[in-house]
């Protein structure tokens, strides 16, 4: 039985209660800062790349990261654009042809998912 070490495990999710103010986070820093500045539809296109998502699933972990007021509500336009609708289980994969514009070394990702991406690429 292998287990799957969860893709947020560097980029933990804000805690509700603050005591003191946070200094503002640097991208180079702080892996959830660099993903929040990259574009929605790259950050759709390289969580789908590591695993199948369901929508609900998907939009929790983009929220997870922050989400840009302007992005809010084009998850299901995204998801036409670049995923491929399984109507089985209601699960969205990433399409074949942008497996080629991935960044091995996207911010979002641990030493884990760069190397589980390593192996999907290589497939």
């Amino acid at each position: 039985d292998v287990r799957r070490a969860k893709s947020n495990a560097s980029c933990p999710a804000p805690e509700k209660k603050k005591t003191k103010p946070m200094k503002p986070a640097k991208s180079e820093g702080n892996p959830c800062s660099a993903v929040y500045r990259r574009p929605y539809r790259d950050r759709v296109i390289h969580l789908l790349a590591l695993r199948i998502y369901k929508k609900p699933e998907l939009l929790a972990r983009l929220q997870r990261d922050g989400v840009m007021q302007k992005d809010k509500g084009t998850l299901g336009k995204i998801l036409q654009q670049v995923a491929k609708w399984n109507p089985k289980d209601n699960s969205f994969s990433l399409k074949e042809h942008l497996f080629q514009t991935l960044q091995t070394d996207w911010p979002g990702y641990t030493e884990i998912d760069k190397q589980n991406l390593k192996l999907i690429l290589s497939r």
